[in-house]
């Protein structure tokens, strides 16, 4: 038994057919939580199980039914509320538009840095508003996503047979609407892979957080920097994401699977604690928690 008791959340993206929801009816010794924290309430209840022996937590981003924009998530209480509840790991799925020709929708793939370009939304705990985040923390984001949680993803990946690319740059734009042509062409020259918007500041919480966090993208369009083709358009987005949505949970499932079943607990105690010490000396204040 390790110093921490590992517990798994996964947060679900688009669509009512969404990983966490296809998830949710597998899991075994259900409860449902309603968790108000300092933040306000998250996007959905929490849903409590196992998958084996490895606990998870469910929370749907953008509630139960798709009735949250982007820009409306509450990422923070989202996030406090998956570490409140225990969760030492995060596992995400996020659907993007593709800002490169190689990736097709329909293709998996691992994130492994972003360009946020959002503005409207509280990307930082360390604001004053809860006294469990005191002080000014600048956590920095290389790596953006754990790098442990990234192998665990690709190993997950191998187990299952599913094809997913290892690496690539997300641009979360604000939202709701989609880019323009010259936008999408931007992102491009700036080095984006992928396109979407929810992975900013959902990534950059988990990390200020404690919580070692990574990412599964669905590619399911190629947003409208093409000059042939269909640009990017809702029943599209959602059609591919749905034929696709299965991939994605067998990818989940087995990474959960794999983070549990780790022979070396000690390991993963390590990476958290780690991560923990980041935070900590990322704090500049001298106000802040002793």
């Amino acid at each position: 038994m390790g110093k921490y008791t590992i517990k798994v959340g996964i947060i679900g993206g688009s669509g009512l057919d969404d990983p966490a929801a296809q998830i949710l009816q597998q899991l075994v010794r259900v409860s449902q939580e309603d968790a108000k924290n300092d933040f306000g309430y998250p996007s959905s209840d929490l849903y409590h199980g196992f998958i084996g022996d490895t606990e998870v937590v469910l929370l749907s981003r953008h509630g139960v039914g798709h009735k949250i924009i982007p820009s409306n998530v509450n990422y923070r209480a989202n996030i406090e509320a998956l570490r409140l509840a225990g969760c030492t790991h995060i596992l995400a799925s996020t659907a993007c538009g593709s800002l490169q020709e190689s990736i097709r929708p329909g293709d998996l793939v691992l994130p492994d840095s972003f360009l946020d370009r959002t503005s409207k939304r509280a990307n930082t705990f360390f604001d004053g508003t809860s006294k469990e985040y005191q002080g000014v923390c600048h956590v920095p984001m290389e790596p953006a996503f754990h790098p442990d949680i990234r192998k665990i993803i690709l190993k997950a990946a191998s187990l299952t047979d599913i094809k997913l690319q290892d690496g690539g740059t997300v641009v979360t734009i604000e939202g709701p609407r989609f880019s323009s042509k010259a936008e999408s062409r931007a992102f491009q020259q700036w080095g984006g892979d992928l396109i979407n918007m929810t992975l900013c500041p959902e990534v950059c919480l988990a990390k200020e957080a404690g919580i070692l966090y990574g990412a599964i993208a669905l590619a399911t369009d190629y947003d409208c920097w093409r000059d042939t083709g269909d640009k990017v358009c809702v029943a599209d987005v959602m059609a591919v994401f749905k034929k696709n949505v299965a991939r994605v949970t067998q990818l989940l499932i087995k990474a959960v699977e794999l983070v549990g079943s780790s022979t070396d607990q000690g390991i993963w105690d390590q990476k958290i604690d780690e991560l923990k010490n980041l935070v900590e000396s990322s704090n500049v204040s001298s106000n802040k928690p002793a």
